[in-house]
């Protein structure tokens, strides 16, 4: 069993991590999942300038992804669909509506020259075997930019997830300049399906950001949804729409679409309805507002991370450097060797070194004549002549002997030796170099067709309660005990709307606070109803008046209800051997307390105010208003006239200020 055990931990642990590296997560080096990977891979080595069947593409890349060509043909839609690395010629479906794109037979793509520019060097690419060992495929790609940033990415794995927004292209590389520039700067989402977005809460990339609609409401009778929040279709969009309208929430007379290159979506609105009163709502209870929770999680050095937006910026002005360099250094080496094989060439024809083995009868004797051949001329040759140099001077045509132009090759090495120069600059500028390879890469893709399509703004996401309207009557019925707006008898307490919460403080003493019922058993006798909102309650004085169930003693106790758990029960008596004698919400009143008739009294009335106790709170035991069973009580809305004078009376040793009961702390 225990054997068992370690095997299902150490298999489902493989699983774990192949399943965040190698499907979910992107890597923070190259921005791409390795599906997307696999897909530009293949369209790296397919390129030829032409166009190619998605269906093809798909089948080439199933080389190297094991999961199936309906996966590969999604991520490759939605790449293309991203506008950065992919030309696309056909119908990919339509990010507006939410259209599905055409089948792959259909459609063709190529890879864009900005995804070479961006991601391809095979030179400085790391290839491992693919799932079946019969091809290589790339570890990750040596990208100059933070793709992860620019074209967003979402994935769920085994206990974790992540979600970078989209960022505009433009903006990223100014970010990247400002960072090699020892700048300061800021970097925001940036949709393209536009819209409106509060970013007060996107805390460098890892907390949240509201998105709106953008909607036209020049018309009073009508208004125009003409941008989308990220992530919302049109189809979702009426959708969501229609249903707010049979629920009661907005008035509408009809929707229709026009949405095409862009987003149209016409809502007419009913009759005696306008666009200012209809806006709130549509925020509050359709599509047209979202809340985008965003959790940054990547993959760096082989290990999940979280990291901001800033880090993300950092990371990669520091990586574009080195990868400048490594190619710069590439580039520096191959001049190397072709300056080395020209000055070979040279010497080999001028100085007739060809000759030397015209005797010779072995491959020994006459590469041995060849490499000695070239020993008067050392000081011009920069390196050692190998056993290829030699292979490739022997495979020089005769016609090329005879006719060798000497100028020709002296003019190549002074242009070899112009470009060494040149990178050698670079190399030593090399924060100058890659700042001019950013605004190349700007120029190239074009800044007025990468502007921003999100507006950034500030609001408050809008309140539900405070969108809906309150049409609804609120009944309670007290021969049976029943509360709800679904009622069809009994007395109108509220009119509220369905997203009301209410507090409810019944017979015994007890209370809670619900949101708003369709019908509720409450019980006989309720002692009140009414709204539970946070700015209400704090401004709502209850004064409870409660008896000792024995002794027959009044106590009183003034408090507000401003913290609760949703539908839980509260007590407001201090326990099971009181009863609850009459309750007010009043600011301020005059009770008037009748004795019961008895030995030694010498008054059987007396009187004192509300204002003369004081709030505590409602866990907090009440003061003794009595010291002898009383008759009756009575209490009229009236204020104190001596401003909170205590007036001599049978209980004036009953100070209404003590403060020997101590607060509870209230939940």
């Amino acid at each position: 069993m225990a054997h068992a055990e370690t095997v299902f931990k150490e298999n489902f642990l493989e699983y774990a991590s192949y399943v965040i590296k190698d499907r979910a997560i992107p890597d923070i080096i190259d921005g791409l999942k390795p599906v997307q990977r696999r897909i530009l891979h293949s369209l790296f080595e397919m390129d030829d300038g032409k166009f190619h069947k998605v269906a093809n593409v798909v089948g080439h890349a199933m080389r190297y992804h094991p999961h199936g060509d309906a996966s590969i043909g999604d991520a490759l839609v939605n790449l293309a669909n991203m506008n950065l690395f992919i030309d696309k010629q056909g119908n990919f479906g339509n990010i507006y509506t939410g259209d599905e794109a055409a089948a792959p037979r259909y459609i063709e793509c190529r890879v864009l020259p900005f995804a070479k520019k961006v991601l391809y060097n095979p030179e400085l690419t790391e290839m491992v075997d693919s799932y079946d060992g019969r091809n290589k495929e790339p570890v990750v790609f040596p990208a100059k930019l933070p793709i992860v940033l620019i074209q967003g990415t979402e994935g769920i794995a085994v206990g974790m997830s992540t979600r970078i927004l989209p960022h505009n292209l433009i903006e990223v590389i100014d970010a990247v300049a400002a960072v090699l520039n020892g700048n300061t700067f800021e970097l925001y989402p940036d949709f393209p399906t536009g819209g409106l977005m509060d970013i007060s809460s996107y805390s460098n990339g890892t907390g949240k950001v509201l998105i709106r609609a953008k909607l036209d409401t020049k018309d009073p009778k009508r208004i125009v949804i003409d941008e989308l929040p990220y992530g919302v279709t049109t189809d979702k969009m009426i959708k969501s729409i229609e249903d707010a309208g049979k629920k009661g929430k907005i008035k509408i007379a009809s929707i229709n679409d026009y949405t095409a290159e862009k987003a149209n979506i016409e809502i007419t609105l009913a009759r005696n309805t306008y666009s200012n009163e209809v806006v709130d709502a549509l925020y509050a209870f359709t599509a047209c507002e979202q809340s985008i929770t965003v959790n940054p999680l990547v993959i760096k050095d082989n290990i999940p991370t979280i990291m901001t937006v800033e880090e993300m910026i950092h990371f990669h002005a520091k990586h574009l450097v080195e990868v400048l360099t490594m190619e710069l250094q590439l580039q520096k080496g191959h001049l190397l060797d072709r300056l080395h094989a020209r000055t070979l060439e040279r010497i080999f024809v001028e100085e007739r070194i060809y000759k030397r083995i015209e005797q010779k009868r072995t491959q020994e004797e006459v590469e041995r004549a060849v490499i000695t051949g070239f020993n008067p001329f050392k000081e011009q040759i920069a390196r050692d002549v190998t056993s290829e140099d030699v292979e490739r001077l022997l495979k020089i045509p005769i016609r090329r002997i005879s006719l060798f132009d000497i100028e020709k090759n002296r003019a190549e090495i002074e242009e070899i030796n112009a470009e060494l120069e040149k990178i050698e600059w670079n190399l030593n500028h090399i924060i100058d170099y890659s700042l001019g390879f950013l605004d190349e890469l700007k120029h190239m893709v074009g800044i007025e067709s990468h502007k921003r399509k999100t507006e950034i703004g500030s609001f408050k996401k809008a309140d539900v309660r405070e969108a809906a309207v309150r049409d609804l009557p609120l009944r309670y019925d007290p021969e049976n005990g029943y509360l709800g707006y679904g009622l069809k008898s009994g007395n109108v307490l509220l009119t509220v709307s369905q997203f009301d919460r209410i507090l409810i403080i019944q017979k015994e003493g007890t209370y809670f606070v619900t949101d708003v019922p369709e019908k509720l058993f409450v019980g006989k006798a309720l002692r009140h109803c009414g709204f539970a909102d946070k700015e209400e309650l704090e401004a709502l004085v209850f004064t409870i008046i409660y008896q000792e169930k024995n002794l027959k003693y009044l106590f009183i106790k003034r408090c507000r209800i401003t913290q609760f758990i949703l539908n839980k029960t509260y007590e407001l008596l201090p326990g099971d051997d009181y009863k609850l004698y009459t309750l007010s919400t009043l600011d301020d009143a005059r009770i008037t307390i009748l004795y019961k008739k008895g030995k030694g009294y010498k008054n059987l009335e007396d009187r004192t105010y509300f204002s003369r106790f004081l709030i505590k709170g409602v866990k907090a035991n009440g003061v003794r208003l009595t010291t002898k069973e009383a008759q009756s009580l009575r209490i009229k809305h009236e204020a104190d006239p001596q401003a909170q004078q205590a007036e001599p009376s049978l209980f004036a040793d009953i100070d209404p200020f003590d403060d020997t009961v101590k607060d509870q702390e209230d939940e």
